[in-house]
């Protein structure tokens, strides 16, 4: 045999300098032979053989060709060295590969070329039976549009066919025959096809034999679930399943049987199965799937829950197949160039019947026996019945999990929940294929790996899948099975019946899988370990695995090699191989030259290869006829296995055979050549060669790839493999011997009881998620040598935090398992499975101990995988040695290295932990041991040895003080209390007065004094508390922490911080919970406390007491609902500002004291808060309405304001109803009672003395609207016939008694505007830090100013939807403290002046508060039923108290400001300062100066906001006077200017004679003609109209005075001279102007004006001019038009 060895070497050290990829070539395996040398220009990356030819990948690209080429046009003998292939020059190759006498390469960009034999089509270009160099072949997607040209992986060729793996991991073939796998009956297929029964997987390697195909596909993770089942008949559309609800279960039949002829069933892709008859009901383990020909079938990738990932079909037998139409011998059936026809008759022959029938009720005895001899796999021999019953479940109840095992009746199981169950294939049929099916989960689902403790991991025992039967054959005939549907626990059970049928079932729920492995990013870094293997093509030698000879058109999964984490399949001619993670082969297919490695011949399932213990395999090729293995053993450099045809020198001439030789030829070819191996051989040469990467075979041939070692970097890359190899194969048994036998024990929950069997559960699901990812790191690193061999891409260094995690995480489950016992309680379930002498545990623990106990062992084997962790820093170090220190990968080593050499010694302490806190236990008194032993719980100190007392304690009391990693526990005789960590502050208690060595330690509850027995006790304790309240704050104590938090702790804890506790002393806070900040002992910060019975304060805290701002909620048992308060606290009261919404549906929003309402509050009652029935807005003390308030009540119509006392009316107030009466008088018990006045709409007055509400009683006056009167006594209620004794009078019928005529004065009797609304004004006050008006310092008046604003702004800062961006303007304005001391000059008053516009601004600001406030209580007054005209001499002198009072705020602010009426005096230097120019120069100088008045400082900020119900007050009451005014107005209007102008006696002269036109020619004048109207004076007239838009006196005042300046100017213009006015030639034109202006309530401007108007302004230039106009008014309402 020849063999070449070539050396990717980077250098041959002392034989050669700097050659390398060196090619060696021999014959024969004997010791003898020395190798010969050729040279090639590069190291060579990658080889494929040919049946006598093969191809090089050279570094750099290129490609290479050697042994004989036939299809070059320069046919000459073989060439002695390899020839470069010139048409790919210019290109660069990544992947190259060789059929039996055709080649293709990859290039970098995802192009495919092909050269060589094409007489089948296997090169992909049509009409050229050789291609003699490589051409370019396209791939075109023709789905997409426009079609796209797919970019290409890798190639896999055969002997007439290619196939290509796409980038998006999907295969694409070409040439001839049924290994194509594609969907088409002519053959050669020329152009690259896609694969569709492949396509929507993610395929990870192809691989071709002679006339087969191998594909290695990663499982179908969750996320691929979502599609929807198939339920009806992809033919004839009937339903395939329908379901019968009987009273306690559900029957589902199947009885759907399809008429439209042949069902080809995707299972088997071979040709089978004409349609049985009528009379025999099919039950396909799937739907049947629409044809696109006759003769072959398209399965649909699309409908997962018909998955042939998880098809029932027996490996072993087509049973649910059917009759087969070929028989094995048939030369037709195996040759797959042509296709056979099917009879689509409905009734095929009898004999086809027949057999089917035997298939479906037997499996053959030889089959069973070759079965048993397949050790480790699993097959299940369930006919198409289970099949039926698995897919159907699946598409019955919300994804119940498969019905497979429930049928056989062997067990009951308890299936994962919904989530886990799909996990495992595209049904997640559990328990298909056995062992440990749920490892199949993908990585991603970590979520679900935290979960890992509810699992189910069920397994199946190899021996129970070889006897299992058809249970009931007599359910086959009626196609129905009861299955029973819970549908709230995913459980599976049968109907009871069938159950008693069969027995009792066994309970199992195991859990022992990574439900997701490594953590979330593990996604798509780490290799898969869950694959499957899918062959199809010709089956005559067995090749597929499928347990039989038959064909297969369409790829199908090999059931036998689900779960075994392969890793890498190759093909021979007419063999194949598959690779696990766990470094075994299994081989299947032609064993006619011992090729399999095993003696079974052929093999038709996948076999384990033969080798001896402790050899781990980890790259696998195959050859015509042999097969090369490149393993390690114990020592990790490579070695080499041999299996299958032995070549001796004379047997060169036979391989010059026509390839369509006779295998008896072969056969006698192979006695003459020397036989073949039994079992795979060690090649003895391979341990010259060095370091092996890589091992190719094909045609006769082996190839090696290797690499001599430089500064020792390849020895420790293959020593970092190897040991991860040997480890997870390790870990696995461990997991399959030990731990999954451990968990399926019968007496196991009994035994251990739940907390323990929930513990190890966690613990052998965190050892699964270990062991899986060990795999996939293993497998990563094996891929790493065959490719790349650099430490770019090693998992351990770029993820060094999963395995950190991994490790930390199932350290720590271990720890928790042993403190809490469960290693002892696992003794005895331990003894009774592994016997007396455990040999088995001692080999995997590696024990060293003589006698160990079992639970030491079972501690030895569970944490056995943290000494890995030593494996992986020294390997890391020795590979930085192979670097420069200085360089970037050194330092990631040293890195990577020195974090593993820290969680050792993290995970050493975790272990001393343990093992400390399990002694304890031994030791500690039982009764409390049950309470306080959990398993995150690990002991830190404690006082047995007396170290530690309690100060005063009596002389026999015993104390114990125990620290844990979570709380100090003060045990006593038979009592003990727990003290949470993370509230417990404790303090040395200075020495020098007491001489006692004492720690204080406080706790929420409790604070209490320990005494230290010396001094270095005392330090002790005291840092081993701190140090435990330390990590149970950070974290560490818990199993969260990461590795490293705790190195560099703080000496001690803070003071403040974040925890929880449940208060249990009685008091207030009795079992309260309380969650935030903490000080010393005390919640202080924001936090959240809430009781048992539902109330909740969530807020800020200071010494323990609610204080600040915060939301309280009390539920009320009574209605159901919830007061709410939202506001202030103060020492765990309600105090200051709040709302409060009652569970009735009341709100009150004000102020509360001692949680009172207290003082300024509005409270608003009724269903609906928008228009509630009542409101009442004033003062409260302690909970009552008492002082001055307005009471609205909705419903009566009527509204109250006067004085309260114990929520009842009592003193002085005045009423009003929405029915025009109005009531001033004395109150007392909430009644009208003593003197009063009541007016009605018509102003029908009494005055005199009242009994009850409206109800008139005694002496008193009744006075009519025409002035008559009634005196005497009343009684009666108003509106409803008095009763009166008196006497009346009509005071207009003599002259004499005119004086007599009454008018009431209003206002005596009621509630004078001082005393109103003191409240407000006292909290403004109390908020400037006075305890009354005025008394208090200015200083802390600002101070508190300064605070209020700080902290609002902290709250605006926190939350900024609150604000709007002017609003936090203004508050940047007012954080500026103006100056308030020091003589007022003009420029000071400004600034006063511009500061209290801005104060009003916000309700921040004490001042902005009462304002609002102000506004509030006024609107609520003087709005709706209090828009009475008889309350605008109130409403008026409210406003002008306000002043008043807010003036005398300001002037405690601004102490130097002068009082009412004091003067400022005008700088003297401003008429200097003022530029010649400046026009305001003139106005300012004639004044003395500016007197000081409340109204001007204050009524700009205060009118605007109380305009609307003034000025309501005000229409209200000049009503009548303005009606007359108007009609005047309108009449007067009608006339045009000039004959108003004459009317009104307006000299001629002031006329205007032309006025500017509108036109834009400027200077332009129109006359005024006789009929022009509205354009004489026309911009004084616009003038006036704006008084009705301003607000204050002043503002209008100032529209007067520039109405006058306007017609001042226009007669200017006219009469081109300056003029003076009289006031006889003024009024005239002024009243003109009037008129002409319409203004509708002119009167009550007017009225305004006066009553506001600033005192000091009556008697100056306004003043004249306001009379001016006070007088046109009159005038016009008494003008009588001639």
């Amino acid at each position: 045999m020849l063999v070449i060895v070539l050396l990717a070497a980077l250098s041959c050290g002392d034989d050669g300098g700097g050659e390398r990829g060196l090619l060696h070539t021999w014959k024969g395996y004997s010791c003898s032979v020395t190798p010969e040398r050729l040279l090639l220009p590069g190291p060579v990356l990658q080889v494929a053989l040919g049946t006598r030819h093969g191809v090089l990948l050279v570094e750099g690209g290129q490609v290479y060709s050697f042994g004989e080429l036939p299809w070059k046009q320069s046919h000459t003998p073989e060439p002695a060295k390899p020839t470069l292939e010139s048409a790919l020059s210019g290109q660069r190759v990544v992947a190259v590969a060789a059929g039996s006498f055709h080649s293709g390469a990859v290039t970098e960009d995802g192009g495919v070329h092909m050269w060589g034999d094409n007489s089948s089509g296997q090169c992909g270009l049509s009409g050229l039976s050789t291609v003699p160099n490589p051409t370019p072949v396209a791939l075109v997607d023709c789905d997409t549009s426009p079609p796209q040209t797919v970019p290409v992986l890798e190639l896999a060729c055969g002997e007439q066919h290619t196939l290509a793996l796409s980038v998006q991991r999907e295969v694409w073939a070409w040439g001839s025959g049924c290994q194509l796998g594609l969907n088409v009956t002519v053959f050669p297929v020329w152009k690259p096809q896609k694969v569709e029964h492949l396509a929507g997987r993610c395929v990870l390697q192809v691989a071709c034999g002679a006339s087969h195909s191998l594909a290695l596909v990663r499982c179908l993770g969750p996320q691929d679930i979502h599609r929807p089942p198939v339920d009806k008949c992809r033919q004839c559309n009937q339903l395939l399943y329908t379901m019968t609800d009987k009273e306690d279960h559900v029957i589902i039949s199947d009885g759907h049987y399809c008429p439209l002829g042949v069902e080809l069933t995707e299972d088997d892709g071979s040709l089978e199965a004409p349609a049985l008859t009528q009379g025999l009901k099919t039950s396909p383990s799937e739907p049947v799937l629409p044809s696109h020909t006759s003769t072959s079938n398209s399965p649909a990738p699309a409908d997962s829950f018909s998955d042939p990932t998880q098809d029932l079909e027996s490996e072993e037998s087509a049973l649910s197949n059917g009759a087969q139409p070929a028989s094995d011998s048939d030369p037709s059936a195996q040759s797959g160039d042509q296709v056979l026809g099917v009879k689509s008759s409905l009734y095929p022959d009898e004999q086809a019947v027949k057999e089917y029938l035997k298939k479906l009720s037997d499996n053959t005895q030889s089959e069973q026996t070759s079965k048993a001899s397949a050790a480790g796999l699993t097959s299940s021999s369930s006919s198409t019945l289970n099949s039926l019953v698995a897919s159907c479940a699946s598409a019955v109840g919300e994804r119940v999990a498969s019905t497979y095992e429930a049928l056989s009746l062997k067990k009951m199981m308890t299936y994962l929940p919904s989530g886990v169950a799909r996990s495992g294939g595209p049904v997640g049929l559990m328990g298909v294929v056995g062992d440990n099916t749920a490892e199949r989960v993908r990585q991603e689902d970590s979520m679900q790996a935290k979960k890992s403790s509810s699992t189910g991991d069920i397994r199946e025992e190899e021996a129970e899948g070889l006897r299992r039967r058809l249970s009931l054959p007599g359910l086959l005939s009626q196609g129905r099975y009861a299955v029973h549907v819970l549908s709230s626990s995913y459980t599976l059970l049968l109907s009871p019946r069938l159950l008693r049928k069969g027995g009792r079932p066994r309970m199992r729920a195991v859990a022992l899988t990574p439900l997701g492995g490594a953590v979330p990013e593990a996604q798509e870094v780490f290799p898969t370990l869950q694959t499957e293997v899918w062959s199809w093509g010709h089956g005559e030698d067995g090749q597929l695995g499928h347990g039989d000879s038959l064909a297969r058109l369409q790829p199908l999964c090999i059931k036998s090699l689900n779960n075994k984490e392969v890793v890498r399949v190759a093909a021979g001619a007419h063999h194949s191989l598959a690779l696990s993670a766990q470094s075994q082969v299994f081989s299947w297919g032609s064993n006619s030259s011992g090729q399999l490695g095993h003696m079974e011949s052929p093999s038709t399932v996948p076999r384990l290869a033969k080798l001896s213990e402790g050899i781990r395999v980890w790259d696998i090729s195959a050859g015509e006829r042999h097969t090369l293995l490149l393993a390690d053993g114990d020592c990790f450099r490579p070695i080499i296995y041999y299996s299958g045809q032995q070549v001796k020198e004379e047997a060169e001439e036979s391989l010059a055979k026509e390839p369509g030789q006779q295998e008896e030829g072969e056969e006698e070819e192979e006695q003459q050549a020397g036989g073949y191996t039994q079992q795979p051989v060690l090649l003895p040469f391979c341990m010259d060669l060095g370091y092996v990467n890589n091992v190719f075979a094909g045609g006769q041939r082996c190839v090696a790839l290797l690499d001599r070692n430089v500064m020792g970097f390849i020895a420790s890359l293959h020593e970092l493999a190897s040991a991860e190899r040997k480890f997870y194969c390790k870990l696995c048994n461990i997991k399959t011997q030990i731990i999954r036998p451990l968990l399926e024990l019968e007496s196991l929950s009994s035994t251990l009881g739940p907390v323990a069997v929930g513990l190890l559960q966690i613990l052998a699901g965190r050892f699964s998620l270990l062991c899986h990812l060990t795999g996939q790191h293993a497998a990563s690193l094996t891929a790493n040598l065959r490719r790349v061999r650099d430490i770019k891409s090693l998992l351990v260094l770029e993820h060094t935090g999963i395995f950190l995690d991994s490790y930390y995480e199932y350290c720590c489950a271990v720890g928790n398992f042993q403190v809490m016992g469960g290693f002892q309680t696992l003794t005895k379930p331990s003894l009774d499975f592994f016997g007396k002498s455990p040999e088995l545990l001692k080999k995997l623990s590696e024990c060293s101990e003589e006698n160990p106990t079992m639970a030491d062992l079972l501690v030895a084997l569970f944490y056995l995988p943290t000494r890995h962790l030593h494996e992986y820093g020294r390997l890391l170090l020795k590979l930085a040695t192979c670097f420069e220190v200085s360089s970037d990968d050194y330092q990631r080593l040293q890195d990577g290295c020195s974090k593993f050499e820290a969680l050792v010694l993290q995970l050493k302490r975790k272990r001393k932990d343990a093992d400390y806190t399990f002694h304890f236990w031994k030791s500690f008194p039982g009764k409390m041991t049950d309470s306080l032993r959990k398993p995150q719980r690990r002991l830190i100190c404690e006082s047995s040895n007396k170290a530690l007392t309690l100060q005063n304690a009596g002389r026999f009391s015993v104390n114990w003080f125990i620290v844990f990693n979570d709380a100090l526990v003060h045990a006593q005789f038979s009592t003990h209390h727990v003290f949470p960590l993370s509230t417990l502050w404790v303090e040395p208690i200075p020495e020098e007065n007491s001489g006692l060595y004492g720690l204080k330690v406080i706790t929420p509850e409790e604070t209490f004094a320990l005494l230290a027995s010396s001094p270095m006790e005392k330090t002790k304790w005291l840092r081993s508390i701190n140090q435990a309240v330390e990590q149970a704050l950070s974290g560490a104590g818990q199993d969260t922490a990461s590795v490293g938090s705790e190195s560099g702790q703080k000496p001690e804890p803070p003071v403040s911080r974040t925890a929880s506790y449940s208060f249990y002393k009685d008091g207030r806070l009795k079992e309260a919970k309380y969650d935030g900040r903490w000080l010393a002992g005390k919640p202080n910060g924001s936090g959240v406390l809430k009781w048992p019975d539902g109330r909740i304060y969530t807020g800020a805290f200071k010494d323990g007491l609610e204080d600040g701002f915060g939301e309280f909620v009390a539920p009320n048992k009574t209605l159901n609902k919830n007061d709410e308060y939202q506001g202030h606290w103060k020492d765990g009261k309600m105090h200051g500002l709040g709302a409060y919404r009652y569970a009735s549906g009341e709100v009150y929003d004000g102020s509360f004291q001692d949680s009172m309402r207290h003082g300024h509050g509005v409270l608003r009652s009724g269903k609906l808060n928008t228009s509630c029935p009542s409101v009442f807005i004033g003062q409260w003390l302690q909970d009552k309405k008492t002082g001055y308030g307005v009471f609205d009540d909705i419903t009566k119509g009527e509204k109250y304001m006067g004085m309260w006392q114990d929520h009842l009316r009592q003193g002085t107030g005045v009423v009003v109803t929405q029915f025009g009466l109005y009531y001033e008088g004395a109150f007392k018990d909430n009644k009208m009672m003593g003197a009063g006045i009541l007016l009605s709409e018509d102003d029908t007055t009494y005055e005199g003395e009242f009994s009850d509400d409206w109800t008139l009683s005694g002496k008193g006056v009744l006075t009519m609207a025409n002035g008559d009167y009634l005196e005497g006594s009343f009684s009666g209620e108003w509106g409803s016939g008095l009763k009166v004794t008196g006497s009346y009078f009509k005071p207009q019928l003599f002259d004499t008694d005119k004086d007599k005529t009454r008018t009431v004065k209003l206002g005596r009797l009621c509630v004078c505007a001082e005393d109103k609304w003191q409240a407000v004004f006292e909290e403004c006050w109390s908020q400037l830090d006075c305890e009354a008006p005025g008394r208090g310092e200015n200083l802390k008046a600002w101070e508190n100013i300064a605070v209020a604003l700080a902290t609002s702004r902290q709250q605006i800062e926190d939350s900024p939807e609150m604000l709007s961006r002017s609003h936090s303007r203004t508050l940047d304005s007012l954080e500026v403290i103006p100056q308030h001391e020091g003589p007022i000059t003009m420029e000071r008053y400004h600034a006063i002046r511009l500061y209290l516009i801005q104060a009003c601004d916000t309700p921040l600001h004490p001042l902005g508060r009462l304002v609002e406030t102000l506004v509030a209580v006024y609107r609520m007054t003087y709005v709706g039923v209090g828009a009475n005209r008889r309350l605008l001499p109130q409403a008026v002198n409210e406003i002008k108290s306000y002043l008043n009072r807010i003036f005398h705020i300001v002037r405690f602010l601004f102490p130097d400001l002068p009082e009412e009426g004091g003067l400022i005096p005008e700088p003297t230097t401003l008429q200097d300062k003022k530029e010649p120019g400046s026009s305001d120069a003139p106005l300012e100088s004639p004044k003395p100066g500016r007197v000081v008045s409340s109204s001007a400082l204050l009524l700009p900020v205060l009118l605007p906001r109380l305009y609307p119900p003034l000025f309501t007050l005000y229409a209200l009451d000049k009503e009548k006077e303005d009606d007359v005014y108007w009609e005047c107005v309108l009449r007067l209007n009608k006339q045009p200017d000039l004959a108003l102008l004459a009317f009104l006696g307006v000299q001629q002269k002031f006329w205007p004679v032309s006025i500017p036109t509108s036109l834009p020619a400027l200077g332009e004048k129109q006359q005024v003609l006789s009929s022009t109207k509205d354009a004489c004076f026309a911009s004084a007239v616009e003038t006036l109209q704006q008084i009705s838009t301003t607000f204050t006196p002043s503002d209008k005042l100032q529209v007067i005075q520039l109405t006058f300046e306007e017609i001042t100017q226009e007669v200017q213009s006219l009469l081109k001279q300056d003029f003076l006015w009289s006031m006889d030639d003024l009024f005239p034109v002024f009243l003109y102007v009037v008129l002409r202006a319409r203004i509708r309530n002119l009167g009550s401007e007017v009225s305004l004006i006066e009553d506001l108007m600033d005192p000091c302004v009556q008697h100056g230039e306004h003043g004249i001019m306001f009379t001016t106009l006070k007088a046109c008014y009159y005038q016009i309402q008494h003008e009588k038009i001639t």
